[in-house]
């Protein structure tokens, strides 16, 4: 039986697009399309798809907000970020998102980033990840007191994990090999 997505975009052309790239495939069925989050709530009240492909700009409802909502009301539906916003990705996995992939992506990686949100996996690119992770150890030594000369903490271009905490560390690793929140926890 194939599994159900619901895709949730304010582009037509683009949901077009994802429809008939995902039609190909038997495992699965685009059960709906959302123009913007309160369509995708109302949508996920009314087919209970089991994963959301989410834009985050949208009108009336961001997705953000819209994952959220869908999180609290069906907390096994998986949401799975598809955004041109490189800069997102801490703010939609706080909101709940499974997954978060960039719209430049090719369709055998959107198929397969869909595959593996449907496995329970969380499918993050890798170069995101990468940039998170030089965020937050650049924002953790900013924030850090000055420290003795000669000290292990050394500035973030030099070793940009230096500021985070061996489990801070070993979350980030786990994330771009697509572990689950829970297989994390």
């Amino acid at each position: 039986m194939p599994s159900r997505v619901l895709i949730a975009d304010d582009h037509a052309l683009l949901r077009m697009g994802i429809r008939t790239m995902l039609a190909s495939e038997s495992d699965i069925e685009v059960v709906g399309e959302a123009r913007d989050g309160q369509e995708a709530v109302a949508l996920c009240r009314e087919l209970h798809p089991e994963l959301v492909l989410m834009d985050l700009s949208m009108p009336h409802m961001d997705g953000l907000e819209a994952i959220q909502v869908i999180k609290e009301e069906f907390p096994k539906t998986g949401v799975l970020v598809l955004t041109a916003h490189q800069d997102l990705l801490l703010d939609a996995i706080r909101a709940g998102a499974a997954g978060y992939i960039v719209k430049g992506v090719g369709p055998d990686d959107l198929v397969g980033a869909v595959r593996t949100a449907l496995a329970g996996e969380s499918p993050v690119d890798q170069e995101l990840v990468m940039r998170l992770l030089r965020q937050l150890a650049e924002e953790a030594y900013l924030r850090a007191e000055p420290q003795p000369p000669g000290s292990s903490i050394r500035k973030p271009e030099e070793h940009p994990e230096a500021s985070l905490t061996s489990r801070e560390r070993e979350v980030l690793r786990l994330l771009p090999v697509g572990k689950t929140n829970r297989r994390i926890a």
